[in-house]
């Protein structure tokens, strides 16, 4: 199962605008793709609640892991989302 490690780029932490948008963009993936802390249990990347739950503040680290043949290209979509800051970068 493919995982990648990201690290937070919003100034404020996955706050809950970045968190939604990483769900939105989450919910869109043909595959499944859960959201830890390093270490930590996993959570559902399309649930706000589980992603905000998770309380990553900006530069710390996360890790997303997806299953299926769309896999890679999934996890390097949301990676990209996760280590952006959308106040400063334009969003997709």
């Amino acid at each position: 199962m493919p995982s990648i490690q990201v690290t937070v780029g919003a100034a404020d932490g996955l706050h809950a605008r970045p968190a939604s948008l990483f769900v939105q963009a989450a919910a869109r993936q043909p595959v499944r793709v859960t959201v830890a802390r390093p270490g930590a249990a996993p959570v559902d990347a399309r649930s706000f609640l589980a992603v905000l739950t998770l309380a990553a503040g900006h530069g710390e680290t996360l890790e997303l892991t997806a299953e299926g043949d769309a896999a890679p290209a999934a996890l390097d979509e949301l990676a990209a989302l996760l280590a952006s800051d959308p106040d400063t970068t334009p969003v997709p």
